[in-house]
């Protein structure tokens, strides 16, 4: 109760304050910010995934400021070397204004990172974006198969069942790149799990599946159960370190991170920037009121 109410009331805060525990989280509002945390993470052996902040846009002057803003980070992310691919949400493109205008978007993005050898993580958002994000992402990897990839929730009741759909596009030429994830958006529970030991099974469901079906997968997740069942599925499946890799996000769980590259597996950190930190920050609390811990004790231990 008390962690939902001071999420409620966190947009109300200074932004000041508010920066406080996001600086943790959050690169900053720059690419030169963005760039250096990156480079610190490469220098670590650690991946990452670069994510310009700012989704649910409605303005088409923003949409098209947005396009520049990934194409530009592309561009400065290989100048510098990085060692990157780059997420993108569909409704900073206008996804639910006009999915023909996201797409083209998008595919404009896709295509200098594929010209680029790089990759473009398509993100999922909540509920109502599902079956338009399925669509755009088999459209691009019709296209750009090696290029693509998209995010599935753990949490959602369908999701096993989109996994099963996207199988018909996997091949061993070009398999499939899903990044799983549990999920954070509030859902009903008639389409999303609610009990963790519930999200937990289903994670781990959809992640054998994949594996035994040979996508290429992205184990995202901070849940150290969940990383030590993943290393039992690898092993029972005989997974190449080629075919998976672990993420997570910036700033979280440092320490299962260490223990995770000790044991000589890709890590992925996803790294996120940009102006639009505090809405981020505070949408992101509502979405999951129990990050309010993580916040207080930002708020004391000032690093």
């Amino acid at each position: 109760m008390l962690n939902n109410i001071i999420a409620s009331v966190l947009p109300f805060f200074p932004e000041k304050l508010v920066w406080i525990f996001s600086k943790r989280y959050i690169a900053g509002e720059s690419l030169e910010d963005a760039l250096r945390v990156s480079k610190e993470l490469n220098s670590q052996n650690i991946e990452v995934t670069l994510d310009v902040l700012g989704e649910f846009q409605t303005r088409l002057e923003k949409i098209e400021f947005y396009k520049a803003t990934y194409l530009n980070t592309i561009h400065e992310s290989v100048k510098a070397g990085i060692n990157s691919t780059f997420s993108v949400k569909p409704t900073m493109f206008g996804l639910l204004i006009d999915k023909e205008v996201c797409y083209s978007h998008i595919r404009d993005i896709v295509k200098l990172a594929s010209s680029n050898n790089s990759f473009i993580r398509i993100d999922m958002e909540d509920s109502k974006c599902t079956d338009l994000e399925m669509e755009l992402y088999k459209r691009l990897f019709d296209e750009f198969p090696r290029n693509v990839g998209l995010v599935l929730q753990a949490y959602l009741k369908r999701t096993m069942d989109d996994i099963m759909d996207l199988n018909t596009l996997n091949t061993k030429e070009n398999p499939v790149n899903i990044r799983l994830c549990k999920g954070i958006y509030i859902e009903p529970e008639e389409i999303a799990y609610k009990k963790k030991h519930e999200i937990n099974l289903h994670f781990a469901e959809d992640l054998e599946f994949m594996m035994a079906n040979r996508f290429r997968v992205a184990i995202a997740t901070h849940d150290e159960k969940l990383v030590q069942e993943a290393y039992k599925i690898i092993e029972k499946h005989n997974i190449s370190n080629d075919m998976f890799e672990f993420q997570m996000l910036y700033g979280v769980t440092p320490e299962l991170r260490k223990t995770i590259l000790a044991g000589k597996y890709r890590m992925r950190v996803y790294v996120p920037f940009g102006k639009e930190w505090f809405n981020y920050s505070t949408r992101r609390l509502k979405e999951n009121p129990r990050m309010v811990s993580h916040i207080l004790k930002a708020i004391v231990i000032r690093k």
